[in-house]
């Protein structure tokens, strides 16, 4: 199941739960290469800007986590590595495949496998076959994360 799960993913989801997103038909499939998702989910770069905004929305749970070059943003979380340099750590299909399913990495990590619904534990009833963000949102996120550069 790890290895099968691990190459493709594909699944149907009804809606988003995050304001203002529409609704997608299913998961975009997408193929692992070594350690990271090397194409685009939606085949094309993703919006920087729009990805910072992303990135402190509480909602999709990334500051409440991870700290970072915000100086604007009070409490910030301090449960998991900072962002300050994330586009030097680790290239962009390696960010790809750590927003989409972190457990690749770690089955037993606390982050949120963001694009992810199937083989889920202890998915609370709302978000039961949906993602947490959809594939333009993850590509948002990659763009700006990429651009954090030491």
């Amino acid at each position: 199941m790890p290895l099968a799960r691990s190459i493709t993913h594909i699944a149907v989801i009804a809606a988003l739960a995050l304001p203002g997103i529409a609704a997608a038909d299913a998961l975009v499939p997408y193929k692992i290469v070594g350690d990271g998702i090397p194409e685009s989910l939606t085949g094309a770069p993703g919006d920087a800007a729009q990805g910072r905004k992303l990135v402190l929305d509480r909602s999709t749970t990334c500051i409440l986590c991870h700290s970072g070059p915000f100086p604007e943003t009070r409490f910030q979380g301090d449960l998991a590595p900072d962002l300050s340099g994330s586009g030097t750590r680790w290239r962009v299909d390696q960010l790809r495949l750590r927003l989409a399913d972190a457990s690749h990495f770690n089955p037993d990590t606390i982050m949120p496998s963001y694009y992810r619904i199937d083989g889920l534990q202890r998915v609370g009833r709302n978000w039961n076959g949906k993602p947490i963000l959809n594939e333009a949102q993850i590509e948002d996120i990659v763009a700006y994360l990429a651009t954090l550069r030491d």
